[in-house]
C-alpha cells in the first residue's frame, strides 16, 4: 500500500487504525486497514459502493467489534468511550435512523437533547435547518418527507452539538449538485473552526474538497494521499497540453520524448493535434516545452497544465492496483493441489 500523510500528525491523529480487520462468514470485509486521520482536516474516505467504507466507520466508532487490529479515536479506544467523549463526536449514518412519527423539528430537537445541547437552542436548530434547506418544513412528519430531505435532516442532527470530530457517511448521496456544493463549503467552514471531518463518498470528484483522501477497494486501503498526490500517482507525474501551429515530425517527436522534463518518454498526440505530455513538474516543464518548440520554429497556439477529473484518476489507480495484484500472483502462484 502506498501512503502519504503529515508525519507530525501521526502521533496526534484524531483517528488512528492499526491492521483493522472485520470478517463476516470468514470473508474479509475490512482487510488490515492502517491509517492516521490528522486533526483539523477534511479526510475523504472514497471508494465504490460495497468496498467496506461504512463497515470501517462502524469499527472506528465501536458500533462493530473488530475481528483483529485496534483503533484510537481522540486518543482512546472506542471500548473506553465516556459520555463526555461521545459528545465530542458527531455521526451521520448512511441509513436513516430518526423517528418517522415525529416532525422535522421534533427529531432535530430530540437529537440535540441526546447530546446535551442546552435548552436555549432554538437559534442553533434554525441555523442548521437553514443550512440543509429544510426551513419551512419544520412541522412535517418525517414519514411524509422525501429521501433527500431525510438525508439533509440526518446531517443537521449530526451537527447539533458542534462536535470536534464528525463522521459523515455518504452525506451527499442523492443531493442535488448545488446543495452538495453548499455542504462542502460548510465542511470547510467546520474545518476552519478547528474540527475534523471524516467523510465517506462514492463520488470520486469530491476528492478535490479533501485535504487527504483514503482510497478503498474490496475492503483494502490502497493509499492515503493529498488530491494532487493521487493525480501524480495515477498518471505518473503532472500532465501538460501544448498545441503548436503544426505537429513535430517523427524525429523531433522522438527527441522531445527524450528530454529531461518528460517522464518515461510519455508524449502523445491528441485528437485536436495538440501534444499531451507527462512531466516531472508542470511549473518548470511548461515553459521548457514552449522554449524547446519555439527554438525549432514552432509557434505556440495554447499551453496549459491538464487536471484530469478524479473519476479518471480513480479508474487509473484501480487499474494499476489490479495489474500489480496480477503480477504478484504470477510471480508467486499458489501451489497446485496434489492428486491423491
Amino acid at each position: 500500500m502506498w501512503q502519504t500523510a503529515d508525519p507530525a500528525a501521526r502521533h496526534d491523529g484524531a483517528v488512528i487504525t492499526r491492521e483493522l480487520s472485520k470478517e463476516f462468514d470468514e470473508k474479509a470485509i475490512v482487510d488490515r486497514v492502517s491509517m492516521t486521520v490528522p486533526r483539523q482536516t477534511i479526510f475523504g474516505f472514497i471508494g465504490p459502493s460495497g468496498c467496506g467504507k461504512t463497515t470501517t466507520v462502524r469499527l472506528i466508532l465501536g458500533i462493530l467489534r473488530a475481528s483483529s487490529g485496534d483503533v484510537e479515536v481522540l486518543g482512546m479506544s472506542p471500548d473506553e468511550f465516556t459520555t463526555e467523549a461521545r459528545r465530542r463526536i458527531g455521526y451521520m449514518p448512511q441509513e436513516f435512523v430518526m423517528y418517522p412519527d415525529l416532525t422535522v423539528w421534533e427529531n432535530l430537537n430530540f437529537s440535540a437533547s441526546l447530546y446535551g445541547v442546552p435548552l436555549r437552542r432554538a437559534d442553533r436548530l434554525r441555523e442548521l435547518l437553514d443550512l440543509v434547506e429544510l426551513t419551512g418544513h419544520e412541522r412535517k412528519q418525517v414519514r411524509n418527507i422525501s429521501k433527500g430531505m431525510r438525508q439533509r435532516l440526518s446531517l443537521a442532527a449530526a451537527l447539533t452539538h458542534q462536535p470536534a470530530l464528525i463522521f459523515l457517511d455518504e452525506p451527499t448521496a442523492g443531493i442535488d449538485p448545488v446543495l452538495r456544493s453548499k455542504f462542502w463549503q460548510h465542511f470547510q467552514h467546520l474545518k476552519d473552526e478547528g474540527r475534523t471531518i471524516f467523510v465517506t463518498t462514492q463520488y470520486m470528484s469530491e476528492a478535490v474538497y479533501c485535504d487527504y483522501v483514503a482510497v478503498m477497494n474490496e475492503g483494502r486501503l490502497l493509499m492515503v494521499a493529498t488530491p494532487d498526490q493521487l493525480r501524480h500517482r495515477a498518471l505518473g507525474g503532472d500532465v501538460i497540453i501544448v498545441k503548436p501551429d503544426h505537429l513535430p515530425d517523427q524525429w523531433q517527436l522522438a527527441e522531445l520524448r527524450r528530454t529531461d522534463f518528460v517522464r518515461n518518454e510519455q508524449v502523445d498526440i491528441r485528437h485536436d493535434l495538440s501534444l499531451q505530455m507527462v512531466v516531472n513538474d508542470a511549473n518548470t516543464a511548461l515553459p521548457a516545452t514552449i522554449s524547446w518548440l519555439e527554438e525549432r520554429g514552432f509557434a505556440i497556439e495554447a499551453a496549459t497544465e491538464h487536471t484530469p477529473p478524479f473519476d479518471d484518476v480513480f479508474v487509473q489507480l484501480l487499474e494499476q492496483e489490479t495489474a500489480g495484484l496480477n503480477e504478484h500472483q504470477a510471480a508467486d502462484p499458489e501451489p497446485a493441489p496434489q492428486s491423491r
